[in-house]
């Protein structure tokens, strides 16, 4: 560990003294009522099934009416059986992949891809080859070849959607429900006091019931779409305390030449977080000033984005900001802009700016730009109590670019982005350390 390393506080040892007091739930634990008995996506690919086997039976059915009369065509189709004109087999293919899929997948439950690429392999050589034998299949017209297409069909349309829906959806679900769960699990400070917030407005109460009447004597949410804005600013600080709260469990991703990191942290419900921690030889007032204080200056030095516009004060401690990111990965991820509402605070050791998406009049989506949407998320600037020229920089980022973009693309985009964005703020701390002498 190098001596800025020593000098600055970790999340993990500001939490410390809470986490003795806090109880911490098994990482592996889950009810019964929490976890359904089968996923709902399991529960669409029996249904595709069941329904396999119906629309099968209802073409059989249609090829079976003609002029001679179900009886007497069933007769000849399944009493005086021929491979090579009868499409019984077909339907019998049909009712072996619906009790053979629902005994392995609904009844067992199964988890894995080998039952359905028998029942797909089977019913593909089967009727490949009934096809190239059959030649008095042309004698029934275009009809004789849509029952074998159709059947054809609809077995890999089952083998592709339990391979790519059913289990990655339900392997990431698991993933969630085996997140430690973070309803009780220790926050980085007590939300008690907030010692000064945004422009310096007398401390609050936190969490009380009269909490959008107490923010001060500066201006207050007034009206019902302001107070939802706090509202969603003090959701979305909620989260973040409860992220840095779980710095042990963040999963480290990528390192750069300058000891930054980017973790992710997958969170039930909001999906995965990415977050960068830096190391910064500068006070934490200054990165205070140059990156939460004043959004709008950002595009100064941020070559992440384009545009940071602040659309409307709400109180003393939220803001309604619109802005737009740059292009990623080459030109590969076209800009997105975003309309988000903040809510910054300044606690004892920390100043914080947390955020997710909202809505507001004067922004409604553009044509020019797709709209990206963000979870709870934001920056947290921690003061060294040892060394107060040096601080740790903490940025969470929730975001879903929209679009149709690779999950591996976004993922290099997003800590490629990060990276960057602190360059620039080094870049930035030097600058200013350099024109004040």
């Amino acid at each position: 560990m190098n001596p800025l390393e020593q000098s600055v506080p970790t999340i993990t040892s500001i939490n410390t003294s809470y986490s003795q007091s806090q109880p911490r739930l098994p990482e592996q634990c889950q009810s019964h009522e929490e976890k359904k008995a089968i996923s709902d996506v399991r529960r669409t690919f029996c249904l595709f099934v069941t329904f396999d086997l119906l629309f099968v039976s209802l073409l059989w059915i249609i090829e079976l009416n003609t002029k001679d009369g179900i009886e007497k065509n069933l007769e000849d189709e399944i009493l005086n059986y021929d491979f090579k004109t009868s499409f019984f087999d077909i339907f019998s293919l049909a009712v072996f992949r619906f009790l053979v899929l629902l005994m392995a997948y609904a009844l067992l439950r199964l988890r894995h891809w080998w039952v359905i690429a028998v029942t797909t392999l089977i019913t593909s050589g089967f009727l490949i080859i009934k096809v190239i034998l059959s030649i008095q299949f042309q004698t029934r017209g275009a009809f004789g070849y849509v029952l074998p297409i159709v059947s054809f069909v609809l077995a890999w349309l089952e083998t592709w959607f339990l391979d790519f829906k059913v289990l990655i959806q339900e392997a990431e679900d698991e993933r969630l429900y085996q997140t430690p769960r973070f309803m009780h699990a220790p926050l980085l400070y007590p939300s008690a006091v907030s010692e000064g917030q945004f422009y310096s407005p007398p401390e609050s109460l936190a969490g009380s019931e009269d909490e959008f009447e107490s923010e001060g004597i500066g201006r207050r949410a007034v009206t019902p779409q302001e107070k939802e804005y706090v509202r969603q600013g003090r959701e979305a600080m909620k989260v973040m305390e409860q992220i840095l709260g779980q710095e042990e469990y963040w999963k480290f991703e990528k390192e750069n030449e300058n000891s930054d990191i980017v973790y992710t942290f997958e969170i039930p419900y909001q999906g995965k977080s990415f977050i960068l921690k830096a190391f910064l030889q500068c006070s934490a007032e200054l990165v205070y000033q140059e990156v939460i204080l004043q959004p709008e200056k950002l595009v100064i030095w941020n070559k992440t984005i384009t545009v940071c516009q602040v659309l409307q004060r709400v109180d003393d401690n939220t803001l309604i900001t619109y802005d737009v990111s740059a292009g990623a990965a080459g030109g590969v991820v076209s800009p997105r802009d975003f309309v988000n509402v903040r809510r910054i605070e300044r606690k004892k050791e920390m100043y914080i700016s947390s955020g997710m998406s909202t809505t507001h009049d004067s922004r409604p989506p553009l044509n020019k730009y797709v709209r990206g949407e963000t979870g709870p998320g934001g920056f947290v600037v921690l003061k060294s109590p040892r060394n107060p020229s040096v601080c740790t920089f903490v940025w969470i980022l929730n975001t879903d670019l929209k679009g149709r973009l690779p999950r591996y693309l976004i993922q290099q985009s997003l800590a490629a982005t990060m990276f960057e964005f602190i360059a620039n703020l080094r870049q930035r701390i030097s600058e200013m350390n350099e024109a004040a002498y």
